[in-house]
């Protein structure tokens, strides 16, 4: 009994040997988790305080003449036979400017795309971005998804998130036509943005 013993010892060791190193050299499934997503603490980030901006501009859009902004991209077979031109695309690039006047200073532009997502009233899906030049502001952008409900006096669009100086946006733009021209659908859109950041 007393010799078995002595022979025992080297196969505990190298069982204890091979299950160490299977069991901590195979990562766990927490361990692989925290790769694809990690907690962060704000401060990583110079986190501050939220500040409230408050941006004021006019929106160009120009559906027809030489400076057109506007261009529509797509419709369904069915939109002609609708009231309302419900599933046409358009593409935009519209100035946006510090006064009424086309001529007053550009600020920034707003790209993207709207379609018209209602048979009963004239209602746009918009997905813009507002890219911005000026001051402080410069390269930074802000996105919009929202529905503007082109006949009401004011609509709210919700502001989704930005780049820049706009980080971690989140806020609300407000939406009032200041001139249409029942001609050529040119309008002139005065915008009220209220952003934290």
């Amino acid at each position: 009994m007393a010799n078995s013993l002595p022979n025992i010892v080297p196969s505990i060791f190298i069982f204890s040997t091979i299950f160490f190193f299977f069991y901590f050299s195979t990562p766990s499934t927490a361990q692989n988790d925290t790769v694809f997503a990690t907690t962060l603490s704000p401060e990583n980030f110079g986190n501050r305080p939220l500040i409230l901006t408050h941006l004021h501009f006019y929106f160009h859009d120009i559906i027809d003449g030489p400076n057109q902004t506007t261009v529509r991209v797509a419709g369904a077979n069915l939109t002609s036979k609708f009231s309302l031109p419900f599933g046409d695309v358009a593409v935009i690039d519209d100035p946006l400017t510090l006064g009424p006047d086309l001529n007053s200073k550009i600020v920034g532009r707003a790209q993207g795309i709207y379609a018209s997502a209602s048979k009963s009233e004239l209602s746009l899906l918009m997905v813009l971005n507002y890219v911005f030049f000026e001051g402080k502001y410069n390269g930074s952008t802000l996105s919009i998804l929202g529905r503007n409900s082109v006949n009401s006096s004011v609509r709210e669009l919700p502001i989704v998130g930005g780049s820049g100086v706009f980080r971690f946006a989140r806020g609300y733009a407000l939406a009032k036509t200041y001139k249409f021209d029942t001609n050529s659908s040119d309008a002139i859109v005065e915008y009220n943005v209220y952003v934290y950041h």
